[in-house]
């Protein structure tokens, strides 16, 4: 039986879609996340699955050049100006999409800011950010990604910025990052600080997504990192495309936490009067 004769449920993301009823005509995604919650994996495992789309952070501010360079988009004026932005919409575009006919992007929260910032300037005058979003990509299914234990999401971010190594492939070679790690060291006071902005982003996006009246897609890391194909199945399904890809689809990345940031997480909690 094809799967768009049937109704789909996944309890594991408490999703339900039953395509014997029309879907919203999704041209496009938006991955709402903060760093390290797992949408490096997600955004590859969507990209694999060729119907997709090919997200990734194109409104970083820190990697405009970077793209810029590797998709050929020419900046002999810098890369924070209107006619810019406008080559290089068009070719975040066509690489996000991947001939796939739907468009992903994944988006931190600290970037909103930018992307509204360089909307707007496109579009000659403020605007609502989400109506620029749908403007830019058509209409976009919101996707919040979290993560639950933000002392574990600090210190993963603590040791990538130390160690130089991002992320680890499924066989244990280096992914992203430097392929010898430098030496790692508990600072609690860096801990804290990303432990307090990670919770400022994730109320920043709760905000948003009030705000706007949205009812986003909600995936937390512990769902998708014990059920990477279920969650993925899920996307895919609410997005219209078929969920029965998703098995085939194999995870690229593994988790990184080990012993030692276990033993941070109890040191940390224990210093700063938190619950083990």
């Amino acid at each position: 039986m094809a799967w768009r004769d049937r109704a789909f449920y996944r309890p594991d993301i408490d999703l339900f879609v039953d395509p014997g009823f029309p879907l919203p005509a999704y041209s496009s995604y938006i991955i709402c996340g903060t760093p390290r919650s797992g949408s490096t994996m997600l955004c590859e495992m969507l990209a694999a699955t060729g119907v997709a789309g090919r997200p990734n952070s194109y409104f970083r501010q820190q990697s405009f050049e970077h793209w810029a360079d590797r998709w050929g988009v020419p900046h002999p004026d810098g890369v924070d100006n209107a006619a810019f932005d406008r080559a290089f919409l068009a070719a975040m575009l066509r690489e996000g999409s991947n001939g796939t006919g739907i468009f992903g992007i994944r988006i931190m929260w600290v970037s909103i800011a930018e992307a509204s910032r360089r909307l707007d300037r496109l579009n000659g005058a403020p605007g609502d950010v989400t109506e620029r979003f749908k403007e830019a990509f058509g209409l976009p299914l919101y996707i919040h990604l979290s993560r639950e234990d933000k002392v574990a999401q600090a210190i993963s971010r603590l040791r990538a910025e130390q160690s130089g190594l991002w992320h680890v492939a499924s066989d244990g070679s280096t992914y992203e990052g430097v392929a010898t790690p430098a030496p790692t060291r508990y600072d609690g006071a860096r801990i804290k600080a990303l432990y307090d902005e990670l919770h400022r982003d994730e109320a920043g996006w709760e905000a948003f997504f009030a705000t706007h009246g949205i009812a986003p897609l909600r995936l937390t890391y512990d769902t998708m990192t014990a059920n990477p194909q279920g969650a993925l199945a899920g996307i895919l399904a609410a997005l219209g495309r078929d969920p029965e890809i998703a098995p085939t689809v194999s995870v690229r990345t593994s988790k990184m936490g080990d012993g030692t940031s276990r033993e941070w997480a109890d040191r940390f909690r224990r210093e700063y009067g938190l619950e083990l």
